[in-house]
């Protein structure tokens, strides 16, 4: 007599399975089916007398399980999804298609290797101690006869801000400020368009639409605040006196070195 777990017996119709042929077929070991099943990502099997009997829908979640993997989902997020896609509430092609939006770069800017000429052009500079300071600022990282450059952009900035005299320390330093900031705001950002959609206040038919116009409208957001923000601080440093005292104290500081 058989009895389905979960699903219709139209998995019967399928070829049928024991766990280890699945294991083979799919190269997903025996241990780690079970364990997707543990977490309700990997629907149950058909049950015949003691032996569970899997089919081409087993085989075709496990292959979604490895995919989705690969993009980076955990696997609660795993479990979810499969389920909201098992009760017709999500379209994979169409949560595809948003997930790769999702990805997509938002700063253009992606670590590189890179040699010891092209740090140089890079910079423009070729001043003594560049490269250790550049080490030393975690800007590069070496690795045998090249370097890791984690930030292509952020080291252009540097070097914009060197030449006008700002060191890399300071530079790198207010990086690190921006982004602990900017990380927060982020997050913040996210979770509030989540929870708006949420309640209905955004029409997320299109979600990939919705993200591909978000990216260039959010950047230029950020933009605009941040300018505005830093007017007012400037304008506090200002009429506090203290924008006043910055060069004489400038002066006493290099006199101390």
């Amino acid at each position: 007599m058989t009895s389905p777990a979960s699903h219709s017996d139209d998995a019967s119709n399928e070829a049928d399975l024991t766990i280890d042929e699945l294991a083979t077929q799919t190269r997903v070991p025996s241990r780690t089916i079970r364990f997707y099943q543990s977490k309700g990502a990997l629907m149950p099997p058909l049950i015949r007398g003691r032996v569970a009997i899997y089919g081409k829908p087993h085989v075709e979640r496990l292959a979604l399980i490895a995919q989705l993997q690969d993009r980076g989902l955990r696997m609660d997020a795993i479990r979810d999804l499969c389920s909201s896609i098992d009760r017709g509430e999500v379209d994979l092609a169409e949560w595809l298609g948003v997930e790769q939006q999702m990805q997509a770069s938002w700063a253009n800017d992606r670590p590189r290797t890179v040699t010891t000429e092209e740090v140089y052009e890079l910079c423009g500079a070729r001043r003594p101690g560049l490269l250790a300071d550049l080490v030393r600022a975690r800007i590069l990282e070496p690795k045998g006869d090249v370097y890791l450059l984690a930030s292509p952009a952020l080291l252009a900035v540097a070097m914009k801000l060197e030449g006008a005299g700002i060191d890399l320390e300071t530079s790198t330093g207010a990086a690190t400020l921006l982004r602990k900031h900017m990380a927060r705001a982020a997050a913040d950002l996210v979770e509030f368009f989540v929870d708006r959609a949420g309640q209905g206040a955004i029409d997320a038919k299109d979600a990939g639409g919705l993200f591909e116009a978000l990216r260039p409208t959010g950047q230029e957001a950020v933009r605009v605040v941040f300018g505005r923000e830093m007017e007012k601080a400037l304008r506090k440093l200002l009429e506090s006196g203290k924008a006043a005292k910055l060069p004489a104290l400038a002066k006493k500081a290099r006199k101390r070195r």
